[in-house]
């Protein structure tokens, strides 16, 4: 009996390391596997929907019959004005009336196995490394709080404004700089998940952040 054949494994890839200036000082290798080696775009999706999900605040609510203002009394008797019956104002399909089956508070928040998260947020960087939508830099220091110098190194890396920027920790600095620039988030690698990732159109990660999530440091809650 034959075994089946196994998917050979991906190449690494070849990443240019960048400075602030947007010139090449060095490359860096990445091996697939460190990220999963694999996409699988449906648990991609489950993980999104179950951020969009969880985000949602479920304070809709809609007056039934019951709740709207008016008289209970019939509008007329049954039988004998030529008119089709009718029963209170309340009814739904009067002007002014409930609402039949419409939303009410509820709270949509559901979690997924948190291995399944974890593979995701590897999942979604492999993709953008993959895809040529990820830069790395070696450093990202600012002397103090400067939007426009942040806005200027963005330029120089040729990077659109949408896009998201890992720090291998916390900068206050940087996330100060970049936090009026539109489309611009300043996330440390730990607090990566495929979301967030997934929803700039390029990632801009400086060298530790990279060694970070291939170490695998809690790179996906």
């Amino acid at each position: 009996m034959s075994t089946p054949e196994t998917a050979p494994p991906a190449p690494p890839l070849s990443l240019k390391v960048l400075n602030v200036k947007g010139e090449q000082v060095g490359t860096v290798e990445v091996d697939p596997a460190e990220f999963g080696g694999t996409i699988n775009k449906q648990l991609l999706h489950d993980v999104v929907v179950m951020h969009l999900a969880n985000q949602r605040a479920g304070t809709h609510s809609t007056l039934r019959r019951g709740e709207v203002s008016g008289s209970t009394k019939k509008l007329f008797r049954q039988k004998g004005t030529g008119n089709a019956r009718v029963g209170t104002r309340r009814s739904n399909k009067r002007k002014g009336g409930g609402t039949a089956k419409g939303p009410k508070p509820r709270d949509y928040e559901y979690h997924l196995p948190k291995k399944a998260v974890r593979a995701a947020t590897r999942m979604a960087i492999l993709s953008k490394l993959q895809d040529q939508q990820a830069v790395v830099i070696d450093e990202l220091k600012l002397p103090g709080i400067k939007t426009k110098e942040m806005a200027g190194i963005l330029k120089a890396l040729k990077v659109t404004k949408s896009c998201l920027i890992g720090t291998a920790a916390l900068d206050p600095v940087v996330y100060k700089s970049a936090r009026n620039l539109p489309g611009v988030v300043v996330s440390p690698a730990a607090e990566f998940n495929a979301y967030t990732v997934l929803q700039k159109k390029q990632l801009v990660l400086t060298k530790g952040a990279l060694e970070q999530l291939r170490k695998g440091k809690k790179a996906a809650q």
